[in-house]
């Protein structure tokens, strides 16, 4: 297994969700937890999901020498005008956690009603080389807000976001969020180009 890939997120949940989504033996690659190798996580200075995205692997990528992979994703309420979008992470201050975000967000839904409080999820996905090249992916989950938080699975917003079927995120089985989410729909993206790209052993001799 001569190939590396850094996994560039600080966040053990999310390295773990997206292993599980890449399967890396298949490919005959190995990821790389990012916050084992760079302990401090770059800024996100982006506007959007796709620069934030960049920017962070591209950081990573520089510091390691190898490919890497990060992503950036959020939650767009309708109603908020796409809040909390690329502020997700950190929408109840900087310091929140989960729980923090969660309720600050049922709190600005509080007087609206079930039909107006569609949502999606978002994920765009950058694989960044150290020859500069860089590879993009973005998938979408569409839902809605649920008045109360429902389910012990998963994380961030998983347990207020909705599915058509009437399911949370929280409230479905690991496999099958691996399927549908709008990070396995990234990441599903970026698991063919990763064997495309590194199919040639002229490609993994340059890296």
């Amino acid at each position: 297994m001569n190939l590396k890939i850094v996994i560039g997120t600080a966040n053990k949940h999310k390295f773990e969700e997206i292993e599980k989504i890449l399967r890396p033996s298949e490919l005959n690659v190995e990821l790389i937890f990012g916050g084992d190798i760079v302990p401090k996580k770059p800024d996100e200075t982006g506007k959007d999901f796709y620069e934030n995205a960049l920017l962070k692997a591209k950081y990573y990528s520089q510091r390691s020498g190898l490919p890497a992979l990060s992503d950036d994703s959020g939650l767009m309420v309708d109603v908020l005008n796409g809040a909390p979008g690329i502020f997700s992470a950190r929408y109840a201050g900087e310091k929140c956690n989960y729980d923090d975000n969660n309720r600050k967000l049922l709190t600005m839904l509080d007087n609206i009603p079930e039909n107006n409080r569609t949502a999606k999820f978002v994920c765009t996905a950058v694989l960044y080389l150290p020859d500069s090249r860089n590879f993009v992916a973005t998938g979408v989950l569409e839902g809605k807000i649920a008045k109360i938080p429902r389910g012990t699975g998963g994380f961030g917003y998983d347990p207020v976001f909705e599915l058509p079927d009437g399911r949370t995120v929280a409230e479905i089985p690991q496999e099958f969020k691996n399927q549908i989410s709008h990070r396995a729909k990234a990441f599903l993206q970026m698991r063919g180009i990763i064997a495309v790209i590194f199919n040639s052993a002229q490609t993994i001799k340059k890296l």
